[in-house]
């Protein structure tokens, strides 16, 4: 197994398709692992590049393997479909990783850090329960409308919203009533939340200078 130069990995929940091949592309060993015998396989192996596409778990799996020894490479699925050959399965997955890997103008994704992965997760996780109470808060206002209640846009602005709406709501129909309670009710459950997440992001963006760059994203703060 010496001649081995690069392994293409191709990951999923339950078993790994492994591919080996030598510095000129030549297959050497293909060959299926389960999720617990990876590591133990890739520690048997001599010091070598192994790639993976950037599914879920790649960079956990990045940096279990790097502390084995080995070089390790992402590259991003769009770039590997383009070496796929014929139909789909892992081991030919496997095999596309290895060819796309040995392009010269290939692109790869550098394995993350637990830190640098958990400020994506923040900020992703505050990205959702904006987008969640936007979602809640558009609903409302075109509801409302065709009653005749309306507000500045803005989730500032819905405590307007919500004012205006109690005094009318004796006289607003009592399907309406309930079911804008209930969005109303939601609005309050997201906001506190995201605050919370707030408070890390601004610790976070101290310390973090790309997570800086993405607070400055168009739109971020809404």
């Amino acid at each position: 197994m010496d001649n081995v130069s690069i392994i293409g990995l191709d990951i999923s929940k339950r078993s790994f398709q492994v591919h080996e091949a030598t510095a000129d592309g030549a297959p050497v060993l293909r060959r299926k692992l389960t999720r617990a015998k990876v590591l133990e396989f890739l520690a048997s192996q001599p010091r070598c590049l192994v790639v993976m596409e950037t599914r879920g778990g790649a960079h956990h799996w990045g940096r279990e393997i790097q502390q084995l020894g080995h070089e390790v490479r992402l590259i991003a699925p769009t770039y590997v479909k383009a070496f796929a050959k014929r139909q789909k399965s892992d081991a030919r997955d496997a095999a596309a990783i290895v060819e796309a890997a040995q392009r010269p103008t290939m692109r790869f994704v550098a394995v993350k850090t637990q830190q640098a992965q958990a400020c994506s997760m923040v900020y992703r996780t505050r990205g959702l329960l904006v987008r969640q109470r936007t979602q809640t808060v558009n609903p409302i206002r075109g509801h409302l409308a065709e009653f005749g209640l309306v507000a500045p846009r803005g989730v500032a602005d819905i405590e307007h919203l919500w004012e205006a709406f109690t005094e009318c709501a004796e006289s607003l129909p009592e399907l309406v009533v309930s079911t804008t309670a209930v969005l109303f009710e939601r609005v309050d459950e997201l906001n506190p939340q995201v605050d919370e997440v707030d408070k890390h992001m601004r610790m976070l963006v101290r310390e973090n200078e790309e997570l800086r760059r993405l607070t400055t994203i168009p739109g971020w703060a809404r």
